[in-house]
């Protein structure tokens, strides 16, 4: 194999000159898929962030793995897309934000009131009013729209985390993301973003998302790929304290979180209050590269269609301490997902027949940056685009049980739904809808870059009976280990759990591999828009 090795990923790509021989591929087990966790997660990676040295030694780690299954580079002659990136760091000793009211400043504390978003806004000054404008959102195709009639010009949209019951979870999703948010305030002419949290959806406990903001956002270095630009400032509210922005306002913090939880109307008014804010970063350029391989697909007339399998490689890194542990090992997030990804691609590889349409396995970086690596390979993927059918996505699928139950983001809107429903079935998995819509899970990992694209696409998680203790397991999970070193090698999880998803999730790529159609978007699908 003829080798182009790149000095800033020198040890990835000695991998790629040793001859792959392609391993026996005995039936997934927990044992193998946990052995490709213990590395990925181990403290040698130091929690593989990305343009980190941990993050190539994890890459260099599943370049190896897909090699001896046999798996053929994916970008070129090489496994790996690389991509520029700018790290950016909020300067909190030269950053500030105050409430002004009558003139008068009342300063609010950085990391214990709010959070000054990194991924979104610009170094400046900014002095505007606020307007609280429900949830924010603008959704034609359901006959809502929180901004009209609202006046906006040069002034700060407070809102509040979630969405109406009334619109389809998946469509609410796609409206929440920082791309269309961002897009409809800029519209309206709206200077900056203040997001209040509403307690029944915080997933991660205010002390760990305060110590997270530390870590420099990333985004990419060609500006045309960044999507969320175009406010002066966002930042996030702790709940505890939200209500300093509402003192002599008409409605309390308190009771708009009452109003949203019994899914009634929303209010929309001035708040008495304006926002100042100063904003200072620091910009350092990143190199990072997602890890890409293919599986030719038997079929010489159908071998330029692809599945697609994504998982994410990336974690946080290095962060703040907790019980005096600062590695944020990321084992279900998502070093769980690429051992998925490796352990299908043995077992694909290892049967006697091979899928008629090829299977691309993008192990991407940037995830926990804004999807980055997805957005990247999405955008300009490494084979045709119009040869890409359909994405599988793996991020922290939580097997903490037996596999019994699937949550399968994305199943009401292409015919995947129904290739899912008929495979799970045969291995006795019941298919359940998002339990949870309002955490937005549908936008918030790679696949969603992939529908953006056009591609049908579903993300998985373990699941389980509403009320039962296995959902009550689940729930617990983020609150305890979710972005945090808890998320270690030492967290029970269930193995044989994880292999039987590993075989479920092989034998519906083979599915679609061989259907004699392509999937498609269903006729009522919002997304169907996006479709090539």
């Amino acid at each position: 194999m003829r080798c182009s090795p790149r000095a800033s990923l020198l040890a990835a790509l000695a991998l790629l000159c040793a001859p792959a021989a392609r391993a026996d591929a005995p039936a997934p087990n927990g044992a193998s898929w946990w052995k490709h966790v213990e590395f990925l997660a181990s403290d040698s990676m130091e929690g593989r962030d990305t343009g980190s040295e941990g993050y190539r030694k994890a890459a260099a780690y599943v370049i190896e793995q897909l090699a001896a299954a046999g798996v053929k580079p994916g970008a070129g002659d090489s496994y790996l897309q690389e991509v520029e990136l700018v790290s950016r760091r909020l300067v909190e000793e030269r950053s500030r934000l105050a409430l002004v009211r009558g003139g008068k400043e009342t300063r609010l504390t950085l990391g214990q009131d709010a959070i000054i978003s990194s991924r979104t806004g610009v170094a400046g000054t900014v002095d505007a009013p606020m307007v609280f404008v429900g949830y924010g959102l603008s959704i034609p195709e359901a006959g809502y729209d929180d901004l009209a009639g609202v006046d906006l010009q040069g002034k700060i949209a407070v809102v509040l985390q979630g969405g109406p019951e009334k619109v389809p979870g998946a469509l609410r999703a796609h409206h929440s993301s920082t791309s269309e948010r961002v897009k409809v305030l800029k519209k309206a002419g709206a200077v900056g973003l203040v997001t209040l949290q509403n307690p029944k959806l915080v997933e991660v406990p205010w002390e760990r998302a305060a110590g997270a903001r530390k870590k420099p956002s990333m985004m990419f270095a060609d500006p045309a790929l960044n999507e969320d630009e175009g406010l002066k400032v966002s930042i996030v509210v702790n709940q505890a304290h939200a209500q300093k922005l509402f003192a002599g306002a008409p409605h309390t913090y308190a009771s708009l979180v009452a109003l949203a939880n019994a899914d009634k109307p929303m209010p929309h008014f001035e708040l008495p209050a304006r926002l100042k804010a100063e904003v200072a970063f620091e910009n350092a350029p990143v190199k990072a590269a997602n890890v890409v391989g293919v599986l030719p697909g038997s079929d010489p007339k159908l071998a330029g269609e692809y599945v697609v399998i994504s998982a994410h490689l990336d974690h946080v890194g290095v962060g703040e301490p907790v019980k005096g542990d600062r590695i944020y090992n990321g084992a279900m997030d998502n070093a769980s997902g690429v051992a998925a990804a490796l352990e299908v691609a043995r077992v694909l590889q290892g049967a006697a027949e091979k899928p008629k349409r090829s299977v691309l396995f993008a192990l991407v970086m940037g995830e926990e940056k804004g999807l980055l690596g997805a957005k990247y390979f999405a955008a300009r993927p490494t084979v045709p685009a119009a040869g890409l059918l359909a994405d599988f996505n793996m991020d922290m699928f939580l097997p903490l049980t037996p596999f019994t139950h699937v949550v399968a983001y994305g199943m009401e809107e292409s015919s995947l739904g129904v290739s899912l429903k008929q495979v799970a079935e045969a291995h006795g998995v019941k298919v359940l809808a998002d339990p949870q819509p309002n955490r937005m899970g549908f936008v918030r990992s790679d696949q969603y870059a992939f529908i953006r694209e056009g591609v049908p696409a579903l993300a998985f998680k373990f699941g389980a009976e509403p009320g039962s203790k296995e959902e009550q397991l689940l729930r617990r999970w983020y609150q305890e280990r979710y972005h945090a070193p808890s998320d270690d090698l030492s967290q029970p999880v269930n193995k044989e759990g994880a292999a039987k998803f590993v075989r479920m999730l092989a034998d519906l790529s083979r599915t679609v591999a061989d259907a004699p159609e392509r999937p498609r978007w269903n006729d009522s699908s919002f997304f169907r828009r996006f479709a090539r």
